[in-house]
């Protein structure tokens, strides 16, 4: 098999062992082009959704696309205004401001799009389980389509088209983005429109970047329009992506993995959307020139720079009330002051470091509701935990690992009971620990620069489609040091008798972890090698994962 696919038999065992069984399915993983699209036609509604739209066009009618404030509703809000510019069509959006609006479609926000003349309402990455804003536009004489990829409620909206891929299970595009949804619609529309149908290609670097923003699985269609779309943004012609990779500090030609847009690229788009305006984000990627797009970029990571400052300070004060709920299954954490754009970020990081759901609120200053946002553990799906507590919630959304949730405070103390006896009632009395799934061992003499490349091909990395974790034989720490602040991280260096192999490690966030006086010890290590690419030379350096002494 591997001499079929021009591999190594270590990449074979690699995709063998995520359930890839046939040379056929491991080539169209290798290799994931486009013809391997599903049609727009297989993702429920959405036909009905762009006839909509083009028959709104039809009669005279302007457009208004409503999105979300995340990086997945700017980058799906930023491709729709895009790919209908190209057919000569001005459309009107609007963007919600986290703060003043929270996520969706709201009634008062519907009214100001009537007044400035919409007569056409598409949502993208949200309007599922808007009912009462639905029906108003309706009641004010729009045509509305709902675009959305959040799991239904047992209500629709009662739109005259409402697309979601979740609406039928088992689909081929159950796990697409928002954004993906809306490449898909652009892809209808696209034959539908009068006049030439537009290259839809360069739009790939939007859906690239709000796919992978919004952590969904990397397999499937996600996997062929994420593995298309870093291209585009390796590219970088659009002159916004080139802005956000050069203050990123990587070259605009930069090839990028999903791990890099993630943790670097994401993180400043949803700035703007996480600290107040999401605008200043879609005009960063609507620029039309490297000098007009370079200022917005800049104001994007000082305003990222001020998030991870607070990000810090609600991480410390949460992970220490989490601290004194240990004994708690599902964790509900609480302080007014807290931001309500970062609390979701921090409740990623509570659920990583107790293994466990976690919710956190704070003050809205909406209706004196709090306002929360939740992270789980793959063991226990958080849309549904928050089901079984719906009666004590004014509202809630979201997925299996993330949700959001409103909260009337005097009920805070009978959800933080009510949550973790729905913990409880899933995953047991008893803590769960994480586990680690390794691919294989691999001898240090084995990971050279050809095997790093081949790894490379796995890309991108991400929910669905783990990087590959390997196990060592007992090797000597050599040496071992800790550096960053509070000296959080550790830096090793292994040696492999058996080789004669010396290879840097580095443990991020483990350095309170980590064993101390290890020095010369046989220990084994689980790991993912990398290329590590440092002031421009590059060496192979292992990101250490787990140990075993």
């Amino acid at each position: 098999m591997a001499d079929q696919l021009s591999v190594s038999p270590l990449i074979v065992d690699i995709l063998w062992n995520r359930g890839l069984a046939s040379v056929e399915e491991m080539d169209r993983f290798l290799s994931p082009g486009l013809r391997h699209l599903a049609r727009p036609s297989e993702i429920p509604g959405l036909l009905d959704a762009a006839e909509v739209v083009v028959r709104g066009l039809a009669e005279g009618r302007t457009l208004a696309v409503w999105g979300d404030y995340d990086v997945d509703g700017i980058t799906a809000t930023a491709l729709l205004k895009e790919f209908f510019a190209a057919h000569g069509i001005e459309v009107l959006h609007h963007l919600p401001n986290r703060m003043e609006e929270g996520y969706g479609l709201n009634i008062p926000g519907v009214e100001r799009l009537v007044d400035r003349g919409a007569g056409v309402l598409l949502t993208v990455d949200c309007g599922i389980s808007d009912i009462a804003p639905v029906a108003r536009a309706r009641e004010l004489g729009m045509l509305v389509a709902v675009t959305d990829h959040h799991l239904p409620g047992d209500t629709l909206p009662d739109a005259h088209a409402v697309c979601d891929p979740r609406l039928r299970e088992g689909g081929p595009c159950d796990d697409l983005a928002g954004v993906g949804v809306a490449f898909m619609l652009a892809c209808a529309l696209n034959r539908m429109l009068p006049g030439e149908p537009m290259d839809v290609r360069p739009l790939l670097d939007l859906v690239a970047l709000g796919t992978v923003a919004d952590v969904v699985r990397l397999t499937g269609q996600n996997r062929i329009l994420v593995k298309n779309g870093l291209l585009f943004i390796k590219e970088a012609a659009r002159p916004g992506m080139a802005a956000l990779k050069m203050v990123s500090d990587y070259e605009r030609g930069a090839e990028l993995g999903a791990g890099q847009i993630g943790f670097n690229l994401a993180p400043r788009v949803n700035a703007a959307g996480r600290m107040g305006d999401p605008g200043k984000a879609l005009a960063l990627l609507l620029a039309a020139t490297l000098d007009e797009a370079m200022p917005i970029a800049r104001e994007l990571d000082a305003i990222n720079t001020e998030r991870r400052r607070q990000e810090q300070e609600i991480a410390e004060e949460a992970l220490a009330q989490a601290e004194t709920m240990r004994h708690m299954a599902g964790l509900v954490l609480h302080a007014d002051h807290w931001h309500p754009g970062i609390i979701g970020i921090v409740a990623s990081r509570v659920a990583e470091r107790f293994y466990r759901p976690a919710l956190m609120l704070c003050s809205s200053g909406e209706n004196g509701l709090l306002k929360g946002s939740g992270r789980s553990i793959s063991e226990f799906d958080l849309h549904e935990g928050l089901k079984a507590v719906a009666s004590l919630l004014a509202g809630f959304g979201g997925h299996q690992q993330a949700a959001g949730l409103s909260l009337d405070p005097a009920n805070i103390d009978a959800l933080r009971e009510a949550f973790n006896q729905a913990v409880m009632a899933k995953l047991g009395p008893d803590p769960l620990t994480p586990t680690l799934k390794l691919d294989r061992q691999l001898p240090f003499g084995a990971i050279t620069n050809t095997l790093l490349n081949e790894l490379e091909m796995l890309q991108p990395f991400g929910v669905g489609n783990p990087e590959p974790v390997f196990a060592s034989a007992p090797v000597t720490v050599a040496d071992y040091r800790l550096f960053g602040r509070d000296n959080e991280h550790v830096k090793l260096v292994l040696a492999d008798a058996e080789t004669g192999a010396r290879l840097p490690g580095k443990a991020w966030r483990m350095g309170r972890d980590f064993p101390r006086n290890t020095k010369g010890q046989a220990m084994r290590f689980a790991f993912t090698p990398k290329i590590d690419r440092y002031r421009g030379i590059p060496t192979i350096d292992l990101r250490i994962r787990d140990w075993l002494e």
